[in-house]
């Protein structure tokens, strides 16, 4: 039987542990049919050891999203490696210690920034790299959020950062359409991933989920958030773009 990403080219971020949302989405994506490559930083090693538990071996290059010889140099490498893209998949997000934790009121610029470009402003620096490798029918584009409708203990600079990112892809979303390039973010509830352990109170926030979330939700199952990328990699959604689709278990349709 056929996947629903045969034929596809995906471009994949963020790949770092098993555990992570991004690892799910690569692996169905391959077991759909895909053909991937994968980025990774600061530590290339590290991705190039989980991408062995992928059902086929995939290319990890070394990028940066923050600096520009990085990005300049990605269309080559693909070009190289696949010939083109028709997918890519945004699982990036950083913020200093100093912008976590409870410390929203005395975080410097410096660090906001920091979560900013990282975390947001690298969704549309991603997506410009990839432009050229994208073919006349279009592609995909699709970045992960965490609901940013909403204050959460700890998340602090974060927060915000999400709110840039998910204002970023809707912008994306405009100005890419007449390329047919859709840009969506999947809204996922809390993982255990290495991203969530460094967030400081990290329990605190993920245990909102334990009585709000209509459906049970399981944080160490990063797979539905997974499957939900897929979804939106695929034709099945020829459509849909500047959206955000919740992977959450509901609960940000539940109120107090």
């Amino acid at each position: 039987m056929s996947g629903i990403l045969d034929g596809k080219r995906i471009l994949v971020t963020g790949v770092l542990m098993e555990s992570s949302i991004a690892f799910h989405a690569a692996k169905l994506a391959q077991e759909q049919g895909a053909e991937l490559i994968l980025t990774a930083f600061p530590r290339p090693t590290l991705t190039e050891r989980i991408a062995r538990k992928l059902p086929r071996p995939a290319r990890v290059v070394e990028l940066d999203v923050t600096n520009a010889e990085h990005l300049a140099g990605l269309e080559d490498v693909v070009r190289g490696e696949l010939g083109g893209l028709d997918g890519v998949v945004h699982s990036i997000g950083f913020a200093p210690q100093d912008a976590l934790g409870g410390n929203f009121l005395n975080t410097p610029f410096e660090s906001v920034a920091t979560a900013m470009h990282v975390s947001a402003f690298s969704l549309k620096s991603l997506t410009m790299a990839c432009l050229p490798l994208m073919p006349e029918e279009g592609g995909s584009v699709v970045g992960l959020t965490f609901d940013a409708k909403f204050a959460w203990p700890q998340y602090d600079w974060m927060g915000p950062a999400k709110a840039a990112l998910e204002a970023t892809s809707r912008y994306l979303a405009r100005d890419l359409g007449k390329r047919n390039i859709r840009c969506n973010l999947v809204s996922a509830g809390p993982i255990g991933s290495m991203a969530a352990k460094s967030i400081p109170g990290f329990a605190e926030l993920a245990g909102v989920w334990d009585h709000r979330s209509p459906l049970a939700w399981d944080m160490s199952d990063p797979e539905p958030a997974g499957r939900g990328v897929v979804a939106l990699l695929s034709d099945w959604f020829p459509k849909t773009t500047g959206e955000i689709v919740h992977v959450d278990g509901g609960l940000h349709a539940i109120g107090a």
